[in-house]
């Protein structure tokens, strides 16, 4: 193993380096990227359109080409899907991830191009790996499988020239032959349409294997655990798999599951390793163990902009390119990228915690808020505040939503409910109530303001779940496993009046 790890550790040494470029030269791998990506697309209907040919500067890129929502761009990628080439991107695309988002009950079709899938995609994952070595070169995850529990549909055809799947789908459909001997469950059991059916295969076929790695989405992951250990009888996973040392993870925040990892991998040398990878393009990557902030990736083929959330929805919102951006402030995210996204909006929200690198940290969704009474509560601030009260309580939380309680002829203020499933109920409810409320005033100077002395809002509502509302509820929804993942807040009660009726 120790000649094997000298041999990946030259290998990963000149990207290492290249990675390093970030710290210094982020405006000159982001101008020369953009241009690439300009100059690639010229000749498409979407580069005629706005004359890529003539674009000479970044601003005039900006000036002249708008900031896009996926209702603006269905047209076009409708034609591509019908089998039109150059459209957005040069020549025919054939595969669409189908959007796991459940923000907008209407399905995305996010055209993957092969430059998206080799560059990005692709790209990301050999990257987590070379970070890890880095951080890790003593590490022996490659003398074992890495168990990774993907989406839960399979490709689809649309018709003759297009197909349909999650992202992790489309990935392990265009995956080289060889990775199957380092990756379980086999690509037959990983496309299982039904969550259930495949996490009872991969206890099948999984617990015989050498798992050194996980890889998904903590929420589910979580669910395919708990099954894993009652299928085998066994109290935790080390007793499955001895050699267990990483579980990389993204699509939702981790803290809140974190202290239920730890019960079931109890072992201090288990790692946790953050990435932001989604349909449209792989973002970010954790690359100090020591710190949950992660670094931007720059080289990936996608350009990045990034407009103050206090902006999002005016006519002419500032977009600042990555040289531009400072620390402390949430930023919505705008992309062109090498799969045909045009300074498309994502609807994820992040902000920089450092610069040069540029490390970032996931504060939520656009869309995903509370501001019902002025309180611009965001899912950032639930997450710490919730953090803070399972730790004065002794409570593991396990799914969370929350909404606003409107005034009404009977409720003459407002207040947030918040609906909670927990793994370990907390020893006082009133108490875990009074500390969320605490920290969010703590965390977000407009919900202190609205809640002094109660003037406007109300302390908040904390309904404890019955265990598996959330799953129910998701189950219902046809948005079980893969990156699908409970909206954490909302700016009416929508999800919450749905699952209270599922809690009763």
């Amino acid at each position: 193993m120790a000649i094997l790890n000298s041999i990946i550790t030259w290998i990963n040494y000149k990207r290492i380096y290249q990675i390093e470029l970030y710290r210094e030269h982020a405006k000159e791998i982001q101008v020369e990227l953009l241009f690439d990506l300009i100059g690639s697309a010229e000749s498409c209907e979407w580069g005629k359109k706005y004359d890529y040919e003539s674009i000479a500067t970044v601003k005039e890129f900006q000036q002249r080409v708008p900031i896009s929502t996926y209702e603006k761009i269905e047209p076009y990628i409708s034609q591509m899907i019908e089998g039109k080439k150059s459209i957005l991107w040069p020549g025919d695309i054939k595969w669409f991830a189908k959007s796991s988002g459940t923000t907008n009950a209407k399905s995305k079709f996010i055209p993957v191009s092969k430059e998206s899938l080799d560059e990005c995609h692709f790209q990301g994952a050999k990257d987590v790996l070379a970070i890890y070595y880095n951080n890790f070169p003593d590490t022996r995850v490659l003398s074992g499988k890495s168990l990774t529990l993907g989406g839960s549909h399979r490709v689809n055809s649309m018709n003759n020239n297009s197909f349909y799947g999650d992202l992790s789908a489309i990935m392990i459909e265009n995956l080289p032959f060889w990775t199957d001997f380092h990756r379980t469950p086999p690509t037959e059991i990983a496309l299982i349409e039904q969550f259930e059916k495949k996490i009872e295969e991969i206890a099948k076929t999984s617990i015989h294997e050498n798992v050194t790695s996980f890889a998904g989405v903590p929420s589910w992951n979580l669910v395919l655990m708990k099954y894993i250990l009652d299928y085998t009888g066994k109290s935790n996973l080390l007793e499955v798999w001895p050699n267990l040392e990483v579980f990389i993870h993204g699509g939702i925040a981790f803290e809140p599951y974190r202290e239920q990892f730890k019960k079931l991998i109890p072992s201090e040398s288990m790692q946790y390793m953050e990435t932001y990878n989604a349909s449209e393009g792989f973002f970010a990557i954790q690359d100090d163990p020591a710190s949950p902030d992660m670094l931007l990736m720059l080289d990936y083929g996608i350009f990045y902009e990034f407009i103050p959330l206090n902006e999002v929805g005016d006519e002419n919102p500032t977009a600042l390119p990555v040289w531009e951006v400072e620390t402390g402030i949430n930023y919505a995210i705008v992309i062109s990228t090498n799969g045909g996204l045009w300074r498309y909006m994502i609807g994820d929200t992040v902000m920089f915690t450092a610069k040069n690198p540029y490390k970032i940290r996931i504060t939520g969704r656009t869309k995903q808020f509370i501001n019902a009474f002025g309180e611009e509560i965001i899912v950032d601030n639930a997450e710490q505040a919730l953090k803070a009260a399972c730790s004065a309580t002794g409570a593991v939380i396990t799914e969370y939503t929350a909404g606003p309680i409107f005034m009404s002829d009977t409720a003459k203020k407002g207040s947030h409910e918040w609906l909670i499933e927990f793994e370990n109920q907390p020893d006082n409810l009133e108490k875990f109530a009074r500390i969320l409320d605490a920290r969010l005033q703590e965390l977000n100077s407009d919900y202190e303001a609205k809640r002094f002395k109660s003037v406007t809002l109300d302390q908040p509502k904390v309904v404890v779940a019955a265990k598996g509302t959330f799953l129910q509820w998701m189950r219902e929804k046809g948005k079980v496993g893969g990156q699908h993942k409970v909206p954490r807040l909302a700016n009416n009660r929508e999800y919450l009046d749905e699952l209270l009726k599922i809690n009763v």
